[in-house]
């Protein structure tokens, strides 16, 4: 699936630190679901996530002690927030096997079993 806002090395760099933020992420394909949010997203705050994704490239390539270094920055705050967002919203993006995230964490109460996820609104099919 091609990418609408995020170019190749922000999304090489988004899956390295979704799966440092959330790990076995990687699976259901996060940044699908990221590039189609920050591509809804403003302007303005669009510009905030790619230059959030780029304040955190260093420490993506460095590994968890080096992001360690930015969990009190509002980058680390929100790039860490799309990544537990995408994975726990249940997505998985067209192509991956997943599972999803309610899977793995067992979430098999009665009203989610029957939900029927949509992403269209995102414009992913």
């Amino acid at each position: 699936m091609s990418l609408t806002t995020l170019d190749a090395g922000r999304a090489i760099t988004l899956e390295k630190l979704c799966e440092l933020f959330v790990p076995g992420s990687s699976s259901v394909g996060p940044v699908v679901y990221i590039d189609a949010v920050v591509t809804a997203m403003p302007p303005g705050v669009q510009a905030a996530a790619l230059g959030s994704i780029d304040a955190l490239a260093a420490a993506a390539e460095d590994g968890a002690g080096a992001l360690a270094e930015h969990e009190r920055t509002p980058e680390f705050a929100f790039v860490r927030a799309l990544a537990v967002e995408a994975y726990y919203s249940d997505f998985v993006a067209p192509g991956k096997d997943g599972p999803g995230a309610w899977a793995e964490i067992d979430f098999n109460s009665p009203l989610a079993t029957r939900l029927a996820k949509d992403w269209s609104y995102l414009g992913i099919a």
